[in-house]
Protein backbone atom coordinates (compact mmCIF):
# COMPACT_ATOMS: atom_id res chain seq x y z
CA UNK A 1 0.00 0.00 0.00
CA UNK A 2 2.88 2.29 1.09
CA UNK A 3 4.70 1.49 -2.44
CA UNK A 4 1.43 2.21 -4.36
CA UNK A 5 0.86 5.94 -2.74
CA UNK A 6 4.28 6.68 -3.07
CA UNK A 7 4.18 5.61 -6.42
CA UNK A 8 1.44 7.67 -7.32
CA UNK A 9 2.86 10.62 -5.77
CA UNK A 10 5.74 10.55 -7.81
CA UNK A 11 3.92 9.91 -11.10
CA UNK A 12 1.84 12.91 -9.97
CA UNK A 13 4.50 15.09 -9.52
CA UNK A 14 6.57 14.00 -12.46
CA UNK A 15 3.01 14.76 -14.41
CA UNK A 16 3.18 18.30 -13.02
CA UNK A 17 6.56 18.81 -13.94
CA UNK A 18 5.68 17.26 -17.22
CA UNK A 19 2.82 19.76 -16.99
CA UNK A 20 5.41 23.05 -15.81
CA UNK A 21 8.14 22.12 -18.62
CA UNK A 22 4.90 21.76 -21.44
CA UNK A 23 3.40 25.02 -20.49
CA UNK A 24 7.24 26.79 -20.41
CA UNK A 25 7.37 25.36 -24.06
CA UNK A 26 4.24 26.60 -24.73
CA UNK A 27 4.91 30.28 -23.60
CA UNK A 28 8.55 30.38 -25.19
CA UNK A 29 6.60 28.87 -28.56
CA UNK A 30 4.70 31.76 -28.50
CA UNK A 31 7.02 34.68 -27.76
CA UNK A 32 9.17 33.23 -30.08
CA UNK A 33 6.46 32.90 -32.99
CA UNK A 34 5.41 36.73 -31.59
CA UNK A 35 9.84 37.58 -32.08
CA UNK A 36 9.76 35.78 -35.27
CA UNK A 37 6.25 38.05 -36.56
CA UNK A 38 8.53 41.02 -35.26
CA UNK A 39 11.73 40.30 -36.78
CA UNK A 40 9.35 39.73 -40.24
CA UNK A 41 8.18 43.09 -39.58
CA UNK A 42 11.23 44.42 -39.04
CA UNK A 43 12.86 42.57 -42.59
CA UNK A 44 9.96 43.81 -44.27
CA UNK A 45 10.53 47.73 -43.07
CA UNK A 46 14.48 47.23 -43.95
CA UNK A 47 13.77 45.73 -47.12
CA UNK A 48 11.34 48.31 -48.03
CA UNK A 49 13.21 50.82 -47.01
CA UNK A 50 16.57 49.66 -49.19
CA UNK A 51 14.08 49.57 -51.92
CA UNK A 52 13.11 53.33 -51.13
CA UNK A 53 16.69 54.05 -51.21
CA UNK A 54 17.88 52.32 -53.95
CA UNK A 55 15.17 54.22 -56.08
CA UNK A 56 16.57 57.61 -54.50
CA UNK A 57 19.92 56.83 -55.05
CA UNK A 58 18.99 55.23 -58.61
CA UNK A 59 17.46 58.88 -58.85
CA UNK A 60 19.87 61.07 -57.99
CA UNK A 61 21.99 59.16 -60.01
CA UNK A 62 19.81 59.79 -63.06
CA UNK A 63 19.68 63.42 -62.60
CA UNK A 64 23.18 63.49 -61.77
CA UNK A 65 24.38 61.85 -65.50
CA UNK A 66 21.82 64.32 -67.32
CA UNK A 67 22.81 67.54 -65.51
CA UNK A 68 26.81 66.30 -66.46
CA UNK A 69 25.26 65.38 -69.79
CA UNK A 70 24.14 68.91 -69.94
CA UNK A 71 27.43 70.90 -68.63
CA UNK A 72 29.59 69.27 -71.27
CA UNK A 73 26.85 70.20 -73.90
CA UNK A 74 26.99 73.58 -72.61
CA UNK A 75 30.59 74.12 -72.49
CA UNK A 76 30.97 72.52 -76.14
CA UNK A 77 28.10 74.87 -76.86
CA UNK A 78 30.10 77.80 -75.57
CA UNK A 79 33.02 76.87 -76.97
CA UNK A 80 31.71 76.46 -80.33
CA UNK A 81 29.87 79.45 -79.92
CA UNK A 82 33.25 81.77 -78.79
CA UNK A 83 35.41 80.06 -81.72
CA UNK A 84 32.76 81.10 -84.46
CA UNK A 85 32.87 84.76 -82.96
CA UNK A 86 36.40 84.70 -82.82
CA UNK A 87 36.61 83.04 -86.57
CA UNK A 88 33.83 86.15 -87.66
CA UNK A 89 35.91 88.81 -85.25
CA UNK A 90 38.71 87.64 -87.85
CA UNK A 91 36.68 87.54 -90.88
CA UNK A 92 35.51 91.56 -89.93
CA UNK A 93 38.72 92.41 -88.64
CA UNK A 94 41.61 90.49 -90.31
CA UNK A 95 45.16 91.23 -88.55
CA UNK A 96 47.10 94.30 -89.29
CA UNK A 97 50.35 94.02 -91.32
CA UNK A 98 53.28 95.77 -90.20
CA UNK A 99 53.74 99.03 -92.70
CA UNK A 100 56.64 100.52 -94.07
CA UNK A 101 57.57 103.42 -95.79
CA UNK A 102 60.94 104.23 -97.31
CA UNK A 103 61.21 107.86 -96.62
CA UNK A 104 64.52 108.47 -98.50
CA UNK A 105 67.53 106.57 -99.96
CA UNK A 106 69.83 108.65 -101.99
CA UNK A 107 73.85 109.36 -101.93
CA UNK A 108 73.55 112.94 -102.03
CA UNK A 109 72.74 116.03 -99.45
CA UNK A 110 69.86 117.99 -99.71
CA UNK A 111 71.32 120.31 -101.80
CA UNK A 112 72.57 117.84 -104.46
CA UNK A 113 76.30 117.71 -103.24
CA UNK A 114 77.59 114.23 -103.34
CA UNK A 115 78.34 112.24 -99.47
CA UNK A 116 82.19 111.45 -98.93
CA UNK A 117 82.83 108.19 -98.90
CA UNK A 118 82.32 106.45 -95.14
CA UNK A 119 85.70 107.01 -92.63
CA UNK A 120 88.03 104.26 -91.80
CA UNK A 121 87.84 102.56 -88.31
CA UNK A 122 85.08 101.56 -85.57
CA UNK A 123 82.07 103.51 -86.07
CA UNK A 124 79.79 105.17 -83.49
CA UNK A 125 76.57 105.86 -84.20
CA UNK A 126 74.79 108.69 -82.54
CA UNK A 127 70.95 109.70 -82.14
CA UNK A 128 69.94 113.27 -81.50
CA UNK A 129 66.34 114.79 -80.65
CA UNK A 130 66.03 118.26 -81.51
CA UNK A 131 63.25 120.83 -80.25
CA UNK A 132 63.19 124.38 -82.40
CA UNK A 133 61.00 126.78 -80.60
CA UNK A 134 58.80 128.75 -83.22
CA UNK A 135 61.00 131.44 -84.44
CA UNK A 136 64.31 129.79 -83.30
CA UNK A 137 67.09 130.31 -85.44
CA UNK A 138 70.93 127.81 -85.14
CA UNK A 139 73.53 129.68 -85.33
CA UNK A 140 76.12 129.04 -88.54
CA UNK A 141 77.76 125.55 -88.15
CA UNK A 142 79.20 122.40 -90.50
CA UNK A 143 79.64 118.48 -89.99
CA UNK A 144 82.21 116.19 -90.39
CA UNK A 145 80.08 113.69 -90.75
CA UNK A 146 76.76 112.17 -92.65
CA UNK A 147 73.62 112.97 -91.01
CA UNK A 148 70.36 112.43 -91.88
CA UNK A 149 67.30 112.75 -90.31
CA UNK A 150 63.39 112.71 -89.57
CA UNK A 151 60.97 115.61 -89.11
CA UNK A 152 58.38 114.44 -86.88
CA UNK A 153 56.94 117.69 -86.33
CA UNK A 154 56.68 121.60 -87.81
CA UNK A 155 58.26 122.60 -90.50
CA UNK A 156 62.37 122.98 -90.90
CA UNK A 157 63.87 125.55 -93.28
CA UNK A 158 67.63 125.25 -93.89
CA UNK A 159 69.46 127.93 -95.28
CA UNK A 160 73.10 127.60 -96.78
CA UNK A 161 76.13 129.64 -96.76
CA UNK A 162 75.61 130.01 -100.50
CA UNK A 163 72.04 130.77 -100.33
CA UNK A 164 70.82 127.57 -101.02
CA UNK A 165 67.19 126.34 -99.14
CA UNK A 166 65.75 123.94 -98.17
CA UNK A 167 61.98 123.77 -96.44
CA UNK A 168 61.34 120.03 -94.59
CA UNK A 169 58.03 119.46 -93.89
CA UNK A 170 56.12 117.09 -91.02
CA UNK A 171 56.96 113.21 -92.13
CA UNK A 172 59.80 114.17 -94.20
CA UNK A 173 63.22 112.85 -94.11
CA UNK A 174 66.64 115.13 -95.03
CA UNK A 175 70.07 114.44 -95.73
CA UNK A 176 72.49 117.23 -94.15
CA UNK A 177 75.17 118.92 -95.80
CA UNK A 178 79.02 117.89 -95.08
CA UNK A 179 81.64 120.04 -94.78
CA UNK A 180 79.31 122.56 -95.85
CA UNK A 181 78.13 125.91 -93.71
CA UNK A 182 74.72 126.29 -92.87
CA UNK A 183 72.13 127.09 -90.37
CA UNK A 184 68.43 126.10 -89.47
CA UNK A 185 65.13 127.92 -88.40
CA UNK A 186 61.74 127.19 -87.34
CA UNK A 187 59.75 129.98 -89.42
CA UNK A 188 56.60 128.68 -88.20
CA UNK A 189 54.09 129.23 -85.36
CA UNK A 190 54.90 125.80 -83.53
CA UNK A 191 57.55 124.00 -82.02
CA UNK A 192 59.88 121.93 -84.99
CA UNK A 193 60.96 118.18 -83.64
CA UNK A 194 63.99 116.88 -85.42
CA UNK A 195 65.65 113.38 -85.18
CA UNK A 196 69.23 113.12 -86.32
CA UNK A 197 71.40 110.18 -87.11
CA UNK A 198 75.18 110.32 -87.09
CA UNK A 199 77.70 108.00 -88.42
CA UNK A 200 80.46 109.23 -86.63
CA UNK A 201 83.41 107.93 -84.46
CA UNK A 202 84.53 108.04 -81.19
CA UNK A 203 85.14 111.74 -79.54
CA UNK A 204 84.29 113.45 -83.01
CA UNK A 205 82.34 116.40 -82.66
CA UNK A 206 78.60 115.83 -84.47
CA UNK A 207 78.70 119.76 -85.64
CA UNK A 208 81.35 122.52 -85.63
CA UNK A 209 80.08 126.58 -84.96
CA UNK A 210 81.00 128.94 -87.04
CA UNK A 211 80.58 132.22 -84.96
CA UNK A 212 82.42 134.01 -87.07
CA UNK A 213 80.08 134.64 -89.79
CA UNK A 214 76.71 136.79 -88.64
CA UNK A 215 73.43 135.24 -88.04
CA UNK A 216 70.76 138.03 -90.01
CA UNK A 217 68.13 139.04 -87.48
Amino acid sequence: MMETTTQIILMSAVLVVMALVGALLVRLFHKNNKLMEKNGVVVREVRRNQTFINRVMQHCVNHAVILFVAFILAVCGASLFTACDEAHAQEDNPPQLVENTELIRTSQSWDGVELPDYMLGRPELVAVKYVFPAGQKLGWHHHVVMNFGVLVQGELTIIGLDGKTKVVHEGEAVVEMVGTVHHGENRGTKDCILYMFYLSQKDMLLAIQNPEIPLEK
